[in-house]
């Protein structure tokens, strides 16, 4: 039995989270739950799984939730309730699925306090990779992936070292635009840009899966959870997303990862990490697939890849500025207030803009995303 911390428990990854819980009883045990604004939902969950501690950002809903939750059950809120549910001293691994930065203060708490972590919010490692994973080293935790292309590589890697390795090899669905021309990109609208042909993901991920940002980041991401440069991550479209990344050692050899596309499965793995418990949740018929194609990622309607290999190159702060400005770009954009081509312009004048800090201290990284942020919304 693992006793598991969830922060972001009523968000896409949360709620898959709890079906993962619920497949395989008597494996996992949710000791904490955390989420942002939707209280109902956390009063139910909180409910039926009977965590010791819960946590949600407002101090009124906090207060509201624990008249309602059961005696024992302690509420706390904010940033602060983050960070003692991320240190909580049951907990053997703590789930960080919250959308955003907020997730990465308590991802270093759970590190510095000995627990495992698995990450789904990327922007952990884009924005402080290096010092994530140096305090990982340093207190001997895992840092485990939930997304399905690192999930993937983690299972086809096997532990072989970072020297065995040619090319890391991230699959990309190509999004809903993968066939759309350049000229018609003007008028894609946020209704469009939210339907995605094979994942149902939340609404930030979803359109930063239209504009292939979220394959840039995961690129940067997969550089620092697998200590490899940023020359050796490659992408592959490949539409049907059943193979959700491969390995391609130096003898030639690739190895890939397959299963139909269903978030529990990396995220059962990631909790229940070395073993392999059965479940019925995920099936995959090949016969029915019946073929997998491959294409080369269009960089000219999709520059967010190479802006994100740029900024993995350079490091420093860029990464931070690069993962800021496509947050506030996104949420212009469903404001209406940016053109869905705006968002990767704005993106690259960020950067443009931007004095490198190379090897910066936590605060100076934080300091980068700030001054992002307040650029992109010019």
């Amino acid at each position: 039995m693992k006793n598991v911390v969830l922060l972001g428990s009523t968000g896409s990854i949360g709620t898959s989270t709890i079906k993962v819980v619920e497949d395989i009883p008597g494996h996992l045990r949710l000791v904490g739950l955390a989420a942002g604004n939707n209280s109902e939902l956390l009063l139910q969950q909180t409910l039926q799984h009977q965590p010791e501690v819960i946590s949600i950002f407002d101090p009124v809903k906090a207060a509201e939730l624990q008249k309602n939750v059961k005696p024992g059950t302690k509420v706390y809120s904010g940033n602060d309730g983050l960070l003692h549910l991320a240190t909580l001293p049951s907990a053997d691994i703590v789930l960080i699925a919250i959308v955003g930065t907020a997730g990465l203060q308590p991802a270093l708490a759970a590190i510095r306090a000995g627990k495992d972590i698995a990450v789904a919010s990327k922007e952990i490692l884009v924005m402080a990779g290096e010092i994530v994973m140096s305090e990982a080293r340093k207190h001997g935790v895992r840092v485990l992936a939930v997304d399905s292309e690192h999930s993937a590589i983690f299972q086809c890697l096997d532990d072989k070292p970072g020297s065995s390795v040619r090319n890391l090899w991230l699959t990309a669905s190509g999004g809903p635009f993968r066939q759309t021309p350049r000229e018609e990109f003007a008028n894609i609208t946020v209704e469009k840009a939210l339907k995605h042909p094979s994942w149902v993901m939340g609404q930030k991920i979803t359109i930063d899966s239209a504009t292939l940002f979220n394959k840039g980041l995961e690129m940067i991401e997969a550089r620092w959870l697998f200590d490899v440069e940023m020359a050796r991550v490659q992408v592959v479209v490949h539409p049907q997303s059943v193979i959700h990344s491969m390995v391609e050692f130096v003898d030639g050899s690739m190895i890939a990862q397959l299963s139909t596309p269903d978030m529990c499965l990396p995220i059962q793995y990631a909790l229940t990490y070395p073993e392999r418990i059965g479940s019925n949740r995920v099936q995959t018929n090949l016969a029915k697939i019946g073929q997998f194609t491959f294409e080369e990622p269009d960089t000219e309607r999709f520059p967010a890849i190479n802006l994100a290999r740029r900024a993995g190159e350079v490091g420093g702060t860029l990464p931070a500025v690069l993962n800021a400005a496509n947050e506030v770009a996104v949420d212009l954009f469903v404001k209406r207030k940016r053109t869905f081509l705006e968002i990767s312009q704005s993106v690259a004048r960020v950067m443009d803009c931007h004095k490198v800090i190379e090897r910066p201290t936590l605060d100076q990284i934080l300091e980068a995303d700030a001054w992002a942020r307040l650029e992109a919304a010019l």
